[in-house]
């Protein structure tokens, strides 16, 4: 392309400008002046057209306004329909016509005949224009020959209150009144044109006065001859010159350059980041525009001096000028650069491969085999056991296990990787972990303190031909770790002092990483073991549903990931799952805040919806306290799916807070996904959640999950939701317990990398002979009565023991709807786990616990309730409130669960 560029100046410039008597500065002051008159005047054209097409466009947005204006006034329907419409319109017409400043207002009927016009003689004739779009009731615009002149007119329909067109309004202006409108603009058009040609003119001659400064007034001949005695000795010196931009762009490169480094023809102007030829370091410092003197880099089988200088310090083109000499006489010192090159990229290659992840045991791995074969032919790392379960290291070389060895063959007599080793004091080992320094062991054969460690192994080491060790503590933040060993065989020359100091690097870099892994891996149990603290650690009798659930910790942290079963008055159960954005142990601690925020939000016995509301608000609280204390708007993303299911009437009640729907396995083994409204996530605050309400048939299984079950980089979420219906299809017999492994099986084969949480449920019923019920009429003599038949019923169940206790409880609950409630009342007793005592009626009022005093006539009804009763409570329902209370059942009377014909005593 230079070459191109050179003959073109030669050959099509260069007579150009020497017969012009102007200089090149005077040439471009004239082209730029020509320029912006051209584009000046373009743009006059085309504001002026712009201008006439906005005034015609307001003539005709002018026009309909009018016409319309008058079609809608009141008067004009009643005044068609006058014998004479001529005598009462014309005045108005003309009056609205100078008002609106049009040139014409025209009524006329159904037949075009004009019943108003300027010029009266035209009033009884036929109206100039197109009335079929405006007698269909439509707004006509046009430009018409009319009665005026050449006219811009709208035409608008005159409808009476039946929507029936009864007339037609046109009203208009002349085109030449228009064309005025533009004349008028003209002047200012052309007045802007000639200031910016002002404006032009100066930044161009301003412009040019700058190219003549830059370019030293040199008339074109005279910068004609300077370049070719700019090339001439360019390309004519033994020493290679390179400009690069500051964008690290190639601009100029002579022959010699072009020699010494092999650079393909089209070089310039690509970038040098680009050019396959150069070495990285040569291309890391053409790029880094940093000087250099005589640096040594090399190009292919050459060795070149590198010197580079940043220009631009004169108000220049920024960049940098690098020369280059051929010092390919400098190989004696090839051998020793090649070493240091290798021994830098084994540190680069060190700093890339070791420490890729949060695993210690992984991590000591790495450093073994990024140092094989390459530095050492044996790499083996001895940690203190302590650091591999996260806490601090004892102070002496005892107690390290062996977690990596690597060697370039297998065959080695060195201990196994797993091994516990007690160092003696006299070993390199024991000395580097009690000293911190690293010991270096040329030879190993008269190491007299290193043989006391085992005597017959060190034997076999030596006959094995492993002759050099350095062992380098592995220490971080002033705490020794463990100790990396390096060995060599007999095909190797020993270790040095160069090659000490290149181990201590390696092992320094490692270092780092070994201790993060290890603080890692301390919180990860600490994190682990709060969590497990939180999630309940056994779940609580009942008899509603048989429950089986997993919960599985992260690959790379514990998160928030929760599940509860609540039991409930009446039999009733909760389940709960949720999931708390983030990993750690703050992650952890608000899962704990959010379970107990649940179970205390369950006492008050809320529906689903309510309790997500309640729950919603405690995160918004969170958020703020947390904001608050740090400074930072830290938001506590949440989940949460709310579940009550009712085994007496066998319907289950649910509502989510951004949470995944949960799968219902019916008993015949087919698998559907619950439609339940999807609520917001816990923490936003503005929204309600919904619930949703389903018969649940007794056998069939509910599962709740949380997202790290079935969500996967690898694949997309139907897909999960999809293996998990799978997972659980077909198999309507599995226990709980089974379908949970089933399904970590089928979908997490390995371990996960987020928290998984997964509770399963198999529903049961509540037999109808263990519950009764009756209607309690608002009749005070009726509580004798149901005295009575509480009593039989409870003798018919075997648990007449509890007769008394039942018949005082339950007077004082009816005694109580009927003082304080509203029909109807309702009495059911429940036999479960416990007997309870049910009474509902239609008011919402809630009793309180009281203590009477002395004198008082009432009070003690609640009270003698709370002694009698092991709990008792109040919950609200859509029809008004029920009042409950559990009583334990006689030790001597069985406790069956659902399904189960109740015992005798």
């Amino acid at each position: 392309m230079a070459n191109r560029f050179a003959g073109f100046r030669r050959f099509s410039l260069r007579p150009l400008v020497s017969r012009s008597p102007r200089s090149v500065a005077g040439q471009v002051f004239v082209l730029q002046v020509a320029l912006v008159v051209l584009l000046v005047a373009c743009g006059v054209f085309a504001l002026a057209l712009q201008s006439e097409r906005d005034t015609t466009a307001e003539a005709k947005r002018r026009s309909v306004a009018t016409a319309e204006t008058f079609a809608h006034s009141p008067g004009v329907v009643a005044a068609l329909r006058t014998p004479d419409p001529s005598k009462i319109l014309q005045p108005a017409t003309e009056a609205a016509r100078k008002a609106a400043g049009v040139d014409f207002i025209v009524v006329m009927n159904t037949k075009g005949i004009r019943y108003t016009h300027p010029i009266p003689s035209l009033i009884g004739k036929r109206f100039v224009g197109t009335i079929g779009p405006s007698l269909a009731g439509k707004v006509y615009t046009e430009s018409v020959h009319g009665p005026l002149g050449h006219e811009v007119q709208a035409t608008v329909p005159i409808k009476d209150g039946t929507d029936k067109v009864v007339g037609l309004v046109s009203a208009g202006l002349k085109v030449k009144n228009v064309t005025s409108e533009v004349n008028r603009q003209l002047p200012i058009i052309l007045g802007a044109g000639a200031g910016a040609l002002v404006v032009s003119t100066g930044v161009t001659a301003l412009v040019g006065r700058r190219l003549r400064r830059q370019t030293h007034s040199l008339a074109p001949d005279e910068m004609t001859r300077m370049y070719d005695h700019h090339d001439t000795v360019l390309h004519s010196v033994r020493e290679g010159v390179l400009i690069v931009a500051g964008d690290g762009r190639l601009l100029l490169a002579n022959d010699e350059a072009r020699r010494l480094l092999e650079l393909p023809p089209d070089a310039e102007g690509r970038l040098v980041s680009q050019l396959s030829s150069l070495e990285p370091e040569t291309v890391e410092l053409l790029v880094s525009g940093r000087e250099a003197t005589d640096e040594v880099h090399f190009a292919g089988e050459r060795l070149l001096a590198v010197n580079q200088r940043p220009t631009g310090r004169d108000g220049g083109i920024e960049g940098t000028v690098v020369t280059l000499r051929d010092s390919t006489e400098l190989q004696a010192v090839t051998g020793r650069a090649e070493v240091a090159r290798e021994r830098l990229k084994l540190l680069y290659d060190a700093g890339l491969g070791v420490g890729t992840t949060l695993d210690v045991r992984r991590t000591a791995d790495e450093l073994a085999r990024v140092a094989v074969p390459r530095f050492a032919d044996f790499v083996t790392v001895d940690l203190a056991d302590a650091v591999l379960h996260g806490e601090e290291p004892a102070t002496t070389a005892t107690d390290l296990r062996r977690i990596a060895v690597c060697g370039i063959r297998n065959d080695h007599p060195l201990y196994e990787r797993g091994r516990l080793i007690d160092f003696v004091p006299s070993t390199p080992q024991a000395r580097g972990y009690g000293s911190g320094r690293s010991e270096l062991v040329t030879d190993l054969s008269t190491a007299t303190g290193w043989h006391a460690q085992d005597p017959e192994r060190t034997k076999e080491i030596i006959d094995y031909g492993i002759h050099s060790l350095i062992a380098a503590p592995i220490q971080a933040g002033g705490v020794v770790l463990g100790v990396a060993n390096f060995w060599r065989a007999k095909q190797h020359e020993p270790f040095d002092d160069e090659e000490l100091s290149l181990a201590e690097e390696l092992v320094a870099r490692a270092a780092v990483s070994i201790d993060n892994a290890r603080r890692y891996t301390r919180e990860h149990a600490l994190a682990v073991t709060l969590q497990r603290s939180l999630l309940p650690r056994a779940l609580p009798e009942q008899s509603a549903l048989d429950v089986g659930y997993r919960y599985l910790p992260a690959q790379s942290g514990v998160s928030g990931d929760w599940f509860d079963v609540i039991p409930l008055p009446g039999s009733r159960v909760a389940l709960a799952v949720g999931d708390v954005v983030g990993h750690g142990l703050h992650a952890a601690a608000t899962m704990g805040r959010l379970r107990t925020a649940v179970h205390n939000f369950s006492t008050l016995d809320l529906p689903p919806d309510e309790l997500l509301s309640h729950l919603d608000d405690l995160v918004g609280r969170i958020d703020q306290d947390e904001q608050d204390t740090d400074g930072v708007a830290g938001v506590v993303g949440a989940t949460c799916l709310y579940a009550i299911y009712d085994p007496v009437t066998r319907r289950c009640v649910m509502a989510r807070a951004g949470h995944l729907a949960p799968a219902l396995v019916h008993p015949d083994g087919t698998v559907t996904f619950v439609d339940v409204p999807t609520g917001p996530p816990l923490g936003l605050g503005g929204l309600p959640f919904q619930t949703a309400e389903l018969d649940i048939a007794e056998g069939a299984q509910l599962v709740l999950y949380t997202d790290g079950l079935i969500e996967d980089r690898r694949r997309d979420l139907d897909v999960g939701m999809e293996l998990l219906r799978d997972a659980l299809a077909g198999h309507p017999d599995r226990s709980p317990e089974e379908s949970c492994q089933a399904v970590l099986d089928e979908l997490l084969p390995g371990r996960p990398k987020d928290d998984v949480a997964l509770l399963i449920a198999r529903t049961r019923g509540l037999p109808s002979d263990r519950i009764a019920d009756w209607d309690v009429p608002l009749d005070p003599a009726a509580v004798a009565g149901m005295r009575e038949t509480v009593s039989q019923k409870l003798d018919e169940w075997g648990l007449s023991e509890l007769g008394f206790s039942t018949e005082l409880v339950l007077s004082e609950l009816i005694t109580n709807a009927m003082r304080y409630g509203s029909e109807p009342i309702h009495v059911r007793l429940i036999r479960d786990r416990t007997l309870i005592c049910e009474v509902s009626d239609s008011s919402s009022t809630s009793p309180h616990l009281r203590y009477a005093a002395t004198m008082d006539e009432g009070g003690r009804g609640l009270f003698l309730v709370s002694q009698m009763a092991e709990r008792w409570g109040t919950r609200y329902t859509p029809q008004g409130k029920v009042i409950w209370a559990e009583q334990a059942l006689p030790r001597s009377t069985g406790q069956p669960g659902p399904g189960s014909r109740p015992g005798t005593p």
